[in-house]
Order: C-alpha cells, then structure tokens, then sequence
C-alpha cells in the first residue's frame, strides 16, 4: 500500500475488520502506527484479525533484532538502535512521505513518548564492518512506537548515520536503480542495536543489500506465519 499511511492506513484498516481480513502495511511514520494501535487494537483482538503496521526495514527489521538482543531478559533500561547505509537514493514514495510528513517526531524516554528535541541529538557510533565509527543523527521512525508496545525497557532511542540523511534531504539526489537481476540496488545497509541492562550490553545486527528490497521478504514472511504458522524448523525447536 503505497502512499501517506497516515491518510489511508486508517480507513483501510478499517475495511479489512469489517471482512475479517488481516491487515499489514510497511509504513516509517510514527503516527500512523500510533493511530493503528491507539483505534484498532481492541477491535482487531475482539475480531481475530490481525493488524500489523511497520512490518518493513524500518519498524519491522529493528523491532525483530531488538527482540532478539533482549533474549530472555524481562525487562531492559535501554535499547538504542543504528542504521548505516553507504547511500540513500529515496523512491519516489519516499520523497511524498517525506514533504507531507513534517510533524515533530518522537522518542521514548523514562517510559513515555516524548518529541525528539530540535535539533536531533547526534553521538558516535562504533559500528561493525564495514561501516566502523560514524557520527550519527536521531531518527525517530516507526521502530520506536512499535518496540514501545511489547518490549518492556525505559529508553528507545535509534539513529542513522550522516552520509545518507545528506542524500535524502539533497532534492538532486536520483532514485534507486536496479543493479542485479533481483532488481536491487547496489546500497547497503547495516543495523546495529543494543540493550542494556545496568552496566550488561547484548547486541544483534543484521546486514544486506537495498532497504527497499528487503521489505517485501520481511512482509512476505510475517504474512505466511499469520495465514499458515511457522515454518517445520520452528515448529521443531518449540517442541524442544
């Protein structure tokens, strides 16, 4: 679904309780996934219907590696969130979201949201291979909200390093173009996220190519484990 979530995820949503169809959209802004959480939470539990927004690199990747870098703590005091991209050629879509999406964003800090201060706080990140120590930027997406609502940690907080926010705040920059046969571009990506708990740290990360392309598996395969379940090896390792 492409577009302003903010403007057509709400009566989308909508149509899909009323078919008792699940719905997932891929979408980075925040108040879209607080206006899907804050409207039809209860009315997609009382139907059986399951409502997925953010489920893309930005919300669905971030929230997936923050899960896992929590593993079996119960609570958290911190996770912090770092995406490196060597480039970034925004589509067309992105270019719309960005002009029509000017609201202030948020963090979440002593267990609120809270807006991000203006201007964004910068830090320096030691990333691994092959990106190293970047100086980096708050970016507040859709990752914040969604980790909000399930993970139990005070402070969320996530940033991008600066080369690619020059890109997409640069009008000339051109959109991607396809590099392989798969159709995706040449950018890369990384994403390193922390939890802390005292003065412990545990980490995961994940690497590829083109953040545009890995949306559609992310998506893909949430919808396949909503429709049919988990795949056989899954399935296996919850029995052990």
């Amino acid at each position: 679904m492409p577009g302003r979530f903010s403007i057509t995820a709400t009566p989308i949503i909508g149509a899909a309780l009323r078919a008792g169809i699940h719905y997932l959209d891929v979408t980075p802004e925040q108040r879209a996934v607080l206006a899907a959480f804050g409207r039809f939470a209860d009315p997609a539990r009382d139907a059986g219907v399951v409502v997925a927004p953010a489920m893309a690199f930005f919300g669905g990747l971030g929230d997936l590696l923050a899960t896992a870098a929590m593993g079996d703590w119960a609570t958290a005091d911190e996770i912090a969130l770092a995406y490196a991209l060597d480039s970034w050629k925004p589509t067309p879509g992105t270019r719309l979201t960005g002009k029509r999406n000017t609201g202030r964003r948020f963090v979440f800090t002593k267990n609120n949201l809270e807006f991000v201060a203006d201007p964004p706080p910068k830090r320096v990140w030691n990333f691994p291979d092959p990106f190293g120590t970047q100086d980096v930027e708050s970016l507040c997406l859709s990752e914040i909200v969604t980790i909000s609502r399930h993970l139990p940690v005070s402070e969320i907080h996530a940033f991008m390093n600066l080369p690619p926010l020059r890109d997409i705040h640069e009008p000339e920059t051109p959109s991607p173009i396809a590099s392989d046969d798969r159709g995706r571009s040449s950018q890369t990506f990384l994403v390193d996220v922390v939890a802390r708990k005292g003065s412990e740290e545990r980490h995961a990360s994940a690497r590829g190519r083109d953040i545009y392309a890995i949306s559609a598996p992310i998506v893909v395969e949430a919808t396949q484990r909503i429709v049919i379940g988990p795949g056989p090896e899954e399935r296996r390792r919850r029995r052990w």
